[in-house]
C-alpha cells in the first residue's frame, strides 16, 4: 500500500462512486421528458437483471411522455413492472409491444419523493466510498503488520486515505444540494 499506485487507485474507486451518483441524479427529472430518466431501471429479463436500454428502445414523442418500445413481445410485461417498481413514479400505458409513459405533473409531494429518491442515491455513494476506505485502510493495516510499512508512514497514509473520503464525500454533499435545488425549484 506504500507506493503511489495504490493511492491512485483509491482515488479512482471514489471518483467512480461519485460518478455513478451524477449518473444517478441526471435520471431524476426536473420537468422536461429526457429518456435518462429510465436508466436506472433494471428489468429481469433472460435470467439477469439487464439495463432497460439493452431490451427495448427509449424515445420522447412529446415533452411530458416518454415512449418505451420493447423489442421482444414476451418481455413487455417484465419491463412494465421493473419501471412501476423504480420508485420513479412512473405509470406506463401499455400498447401492444410499446408502453407509453406521461410524466406526471411535478406538484410539491412529487418534488419531495423526487428529494428522497435523490438523498437515497447520495446514501448509496457515501457507502460505496467508505467501503472503498475500508479497503484502503486494512490493505495499510496489513502491510504495517507485514513489516512493509512503519508505523508513521501507516499513519500518514491513512490520513491521506481519510482526506480523499471526505473529499469524496463533500462533493456528493454539494452535488445533492444542488440537485435538491434544482428539484424543488418551481
Amino acid at each position: 500500500m506504500s507506493d503511489a499506485t495504490d493511492m491512485k487507485d483509491l482515488e479512482r474507486r471514489m471518483e467512480g462512486a461519485v460518478n455513478a451518483f451524477v449518473s444517478d441524479i441526471t435520471s431524476l427529472r426536473t420537468g422536461r421528458a429526457s429518456a435518462n430518466i429510465l436508466d436506472p431501471v433494471q428489468v429481469e429479463a433472460y435470467g439477469s437483471k439487464v439495463p432497460l436500454n439493452q431490451v427495448s428502445n427509449i424515445t420522447v414523442p412529446e415533452p411530458r411522455m416518454l415512449s418505451v418500445n420493447v423489442w421482444d413481445k414476451g418481455m413487455v410485461s417484465a419491463v412494465d413492472r421493473a419501471i412501476r417498481e423504480s420508485h420513479l413514479g412512473l405509470n406506463p400505458i401499455m400498447d401492444g409491444q410499446n408502453l407509453r409513459i406521461p410524466l406526471p405533473e411535478l406538484n410539491e409531494e412529487r418534488r419531495r419523493s423526487l428529494v428522497k429518491v435523490a438523498h437515497e442515491y447520495a446514501e448509496k455513494a457515501k457507502v460505496a466510498i467508505r467501503h472503498v476506505r475500508r479497503d484502503g485502510m486494512d490493505a495499510l493495516k496489513k502491510a504495517e503488520k507485514d513489516g512493509d510499512i512503519s508505523q508513521d508512514d501507516s499513519r500518514s497514509l491513512s490520513d491521506e486515505v481519510q482526506k480523499l473520503t471526505d473529499g469524496s464525500i463533500s462533493r456528493i454533499e454539494d452535488l445533492l444540494a444542488e440537485k435538491e435545488k434544482e428539484i424543488m425549484q418551481v
